[in-house]
């Protein structure tokens, strides 16, 4: 038994929706001709972008009042309650027009003398409700869930500026607000009537025996709804988003004596919480805010599960049985402690009952194996904050060391090893430790991920619970990543599969044994091309620079952080505009290296090098030795619309992180979707991406992560593969002469320093076969028909990592009712 009835895998009949269809057109042309009427700007693309957006979405009401019926009153499986600080959601009225299936009308709708539909789409902002992969992956997930029919609410916060908008100045990126809700979000609604306090601070009582939490501060969590659309199917799932109000109006009586900002100070603190997403953490109070707002997220999460349990069930004992709760990684981790606050404190129940419910509805996701990038929090800083909690947990971590020293009497150090309290230094809460406790289930996000999870960070865990940590490795969605961004590629497969492939993956298989027909080839390739071209026009308008869309597009898209080595392929970039100047008429590949991506605030090493790409690009552009053989750029604010306009037109995917860092990943699965190559290391996806379409489909290079391991135990010296490779030392040479920064020589000195004496994701050991893996690459995109049959192949073997698959694979190993377990 699943929590994906039959009822809801049913997508509707041909004659359903053909009888439907014309209805949906007049219903959508009449409430757009309604709201433009009301529009002072009625002949602008945003006023069309608005007016389509508020049409589509009351359509889409019609939907979500049926799914909601239709889940309440299900007797079998569970809802899914999928908890994550991020959903990167990207534009919505595209997505939208396409699962009403009104993509094509709605240009007629617009009419002669409107926008074109092309505007009116450009005109959207993205939701700026996410950073990365993260969120950009419950988004997928989201999109899964409803053209599965799986009874389903996503829970996140509504960010008013989301985590920054990129700017470059003089090659240093700066942050400035993302002020995605300037002009209202037409998407959602607000829900008034839907909610709940949450607490900050104050004192834990007892009180007759029992234990009350009696807090300083309070907020209310008002409720935001998204609706996201599935296809093919009425079915529609929510993303419902928390909003802190302040819990009291201002103090009048401070107002009256003049102090008109001192009478709304709890307001403002009340406010400061929807503002930023991961507000910066280097200092006490950008942790304190960010401890609240996780707290928000999950109590207003758990109270309106609660709620609805009632309304639906009565009975809150059977609310595990009914419900799962799942953590997007260990920002919601508080989520175990506050369930068990709820129902000891709210609802009056014992501790094993409580915590056998907690057991059955809490599952986990991990997406690093990085320790300093696993949340802990300060025991102090709970003690203020989060005092009834910081109870829980203590109770929690009791009883589950007792158990841990009753199965391994005598292992002191395996005790302190996962006790929810590292005792080392300040006294911190582990929240992986706490969430993995609590859950049933554990899973990572590819093979080789899930693997080194239960041998590295989490081994001892894995001891106690062998059987709680399995792998489901991620998926993107077909919808987004495919049909959408990319629908000249769309129509081609279309032409010669069928249209069979865009609710079932897997049917792109039937495209291996074509791929080496010429015709599909050479549509394959004008295909690209077209995408190219208008990435080229993008890249022309946005930075200036004219770059050849037949030159190969290189693409290193994700966002800046040190084991994701975009540094690696900056090194490579030298490598490739030394060999050009040290030969001009050499024949040589032209490329086209595109970049993209921002680094956190505070991440300095990060910004040094959007820095260095952009010395680079200065020089390589400029030279007249190179010009078309090598084009540098980096296209700023990197999001969810950037990413359509760029990954359809790449032909090389850079994923290239040391192995063992990278968890899965998700870009690599988009890039082959669309037809790119994969260059990349043995790690995360890319290793099941390799199984899938035959290693000889991908360029793989590098080290393996137990060879890294290896290396690191016996003792890394970077300097000495820069003294045995004369290309990579004349690299770095440059970079430490200034010769990419003349008016500053000394500027990435501490860049330098650290790859010749820590060199930490293994740089200098990776290069020479980068560079080896690079010359094959050239070698085969200067034979055009041997590239696309490769290409192809990489689309062909794509079927697995949608993220249907990855749903389905959550629903009957994580999700499923406890007792089919």
């Amino acid at each position: 038994m699943t929590s994906i009835s039959k009822t809801h895998q049913t997508r509707l009949p041909a004659d359903d929706l053909a009888g439907t269809q014309a209805q949906l057109r007049r219903d959508f042309a009449n409430a757009f001709a309604r709201e433009l009427a009301q529009r002072t700007d009625a002949g602008s693309a945003t006023a069309s972008m608005n007016a389509a957006a508020i049409a589509a979405r009351g359509l889409l009401q019609r939907r979500w009042a049926q799914t909601q019926r239709d889940d309440a009153t299900q007797s079998t499986g569970r809802r899914v309650h999928y908890l994550s600080m991020e959903f990167l959601m990207g534009r919505a009225l595209n997505n939208a027009l396409a699962a009403l299936r009104l993509d094509v009308d709605v240009a007629s709708v617009l009419g002669q003398r409107g926008p074109a539909i092309a505007q009116v789409l450009e005109t959207e902002a993205d939701a700026a409700l996410g950073n990365g992969g993260l969120g950009r992956l419950a988004a997928c997930f989201l999109d899964s869930f409803a053209t599965l029919g799986l009874p389903s609410f996503g829970y996140g916060l509504r960010y008013e500026n989301g985590m920054f908008a990129q700017g470059i100045q003089d090659g240093r990126q700066v942050e400035m607000p993302d002020e995605w809700l300037r002009n209202g979000n037409p998407w959602e609604l607000c829900r008034n009537d839907v909610n709940y306090n949450v607490g900050f601070g104050g004192v834990v009582v007892n009180d007759g025996g029992v234990r009350r939490w009696l807090p300083s501060d309070r907020v209310i969590a008002q409720a935001f709804d998204f609706i996201v659309p599935g296809h093919e199917t009425e079915r529609v799932s929510t993303l419902r988003q928390w909003r802190a109000v302040a819990a009291k109006p201002i103090d009048l009586s401070v107002f009256c004596r003049g102090d008109h900002v001192g009478s709304a100070t709890h307001r403002l603190k009340a406010e400061s919480l929807n503002w930023v997403l991961y507000p910066d953490d280097s200092t006490a109070s950008g942790r304190e805010l960010r401890l609240r707002q996780e707290i928000l997220l999950v109590s207003a999460s758990l109270q309106d599960m609660l709620a609805r349990h009632q309304r639906e069930h009565g009975d809150i004992h059977h609310f595990g049985l009914k419900n799962a709760v799942h953590l997007n990684d260990t920002h919601p981790a508080l989520a175990p402690a506050e369930l068990m606050r709820l129902l000891l404190d709210e609802y009056g129940m014992d501790w094993e009952r409580a915590w056998k419910i907690v057991s059955q509805a809490v599952s986990y996701t991990n997406h690093t194996l990085m320790p300093e990038a696993l949340e802990t929090w300060p025991v102090q800083l709970l003690q203020s904050l989060l005092p009834r909690h910081l109870e829980i947990i203590y109770e929690i971590n009791r009883l589950f060391l007792d158990d841990v020293r009753a199965r391994f009497p005598g292992n002191t150090a395996m005790v302190e090893r996962v006790s929810l309290i590292d005792e080392a230094g300040e006294r911190r809460i582990r929240m992986a430790a706490l969430a993995i406790v609590a859950s049933h289930k554990v899973n990572g996000v590819s093979a080789l991920h899930s693997q080194l999870m239960t041998q590295t960070i989490f081994a001892d865990y894995a001891a106690l619970w062998p059987d709680r940590f399995i792998n489901i490795t991620n998926g993107v969605t077909p919808r987004r990543w495919l049909m959408q961004a990319n629908p000249e590629l769309s129509s081609l497969l279309d032409r010669h599969l069928g249209i069979a492939w865009r609710n079932d993956l897997g049917q792109l298989r039937a495209l291996d044994i074509k791929a080496t027909e010429n015709k599909l080839r050479q549509e394959f390739l004008t295909c690209k091309l077209a995408n190219k071209t208008r990435l080229s026009e993008h890249i022309r308008t946005q930075l200036g620079v004219c770059v050849d869309p037949r030159s190969m597009f290189d693409v290193h898209i994700k966002r800046i952080h040190e084991y994701k080595r975009q540094l690696l392929n900056v090194l490579h970039v030298i490598a490739r505009y030394q060999a050009i100047i040290a030969d001009p008429e050499a024949a040589i590949v032209p490329r086209t290296i595109i970049f993209a991506g921002k680094a956190a605030s505070a991440y300095h090493a990060a910004k040094q090098v959007i820095r260095l790409i952009h010395d680079v690009a200065r020089v390589v552009n400029s030279d007249p030795r190179v010009g078309s053989k090598l084009k540098v750029v980096f296209l700023p604010n990197y999001g969810v619309s950037l990413a359509e306009r760029i990954i359809p037109a790449a032909d090389l995917s850079e994923q290239i992180s040391t192995a063992g860092t990278e968890a899965s990943g998700t870009g690599n699965m988009k890039f082959a979707l669309n037809g790119a190559i994969t260059i990349g290391t043995w790690d995360g996806a890319n290793i099941e991406m390799a199984e899938a379409m035959g290693i000889d489909n991908m360029f793989v290079f590098g080290l393996h992560a137990d060879a890294v391991a290896n290396m690191k135990s016996l003792g890394y010296d970077p300097r000495l593969y820069v003294e045995q490779n004369l290309q990579l030392s004349r690299v770095i040479d440059a970079i430490a002469d200034g010769a990419f920064s003349p008016s500053e020589p000394a500027c990435y000195a501490g860049l330098v320093d650290s790859l010749l004496n820590r060199d930490t994701y293994m740089l200098m050991a990776d290069f020479a076969g980068y560079v080896a893996a690079q010359s094959s690459v050239d070698t085969l995109y200067a034979d055009q028909e041997a590239w696309a049959t490769m290409a192809l192949r990489n689309i062909a073997a794509m079927g697995a990592f949608s993220a249907d698959r990855a749903i389905r694979e959550y629903v009957r190993m994580v999700w499923a009712p406890p007792l089919a377990r």
